[in-house]
């Protein structure tokens, strides 16, 4: 992961800590409070966390990762863009995931895909620990 302040890496904790608990309502607001504190890029270091988190520790380095998402071209935005951002984050594409938080933005759909990177996220930890 590339280095992030410790208070994204203490924001992504939050928002994990809410979508745990099943309070989407939380989840928002923590990402707002990150944004009026330090604005999109501040997201943006949360959401490369929250990717950090779901991808884990043990993943090979050297070589490119390609999305294996079979029908994600069918599937809902911020599906989309989950399997996207994460793709980025393996890889260590910093301008992908720049571009695509940029494209969400653009077309009003970047709360919505944060709430889906979180219980995305979520979901993983708990297949994890199954």
């Amino acid at each position: 992961m590339t280095d992030v302040p410790q208070h994204a890496l203490d924001d992504a904790a939050e928002v994990l800590h809410c979508a745990l608990s099943g309070d989407s309502d939380a989840v928002v607001g923590t990402f707002d409070a990150v944004v009026d504190r330090s604005g999109v890029v501040g997201a943006y270091d949360v959401a490369w966390c929250l990717a950090a988190t779901m991808v884990g520790q043990n993943v090979p380095t050297g070589g490119a990762w390609t999305l294996d998402f079979p029908g994600i071209d069918d599937a809902r935005y911020d599906k989309r863009w989950v399997a996207r951002f994460v793709s980025a984050y393996v890889n260590g594409d910093i301008p992908t995931g720049e571009a695509l938080f940029g494209a969400a933005i653009a077309d009003g759909q970047l709360p919505d895909c944060l709430l889906a990177l979180a219980g995305s996220t979520v979901a993983t930890l708990r297949h994890r620990a199954a």
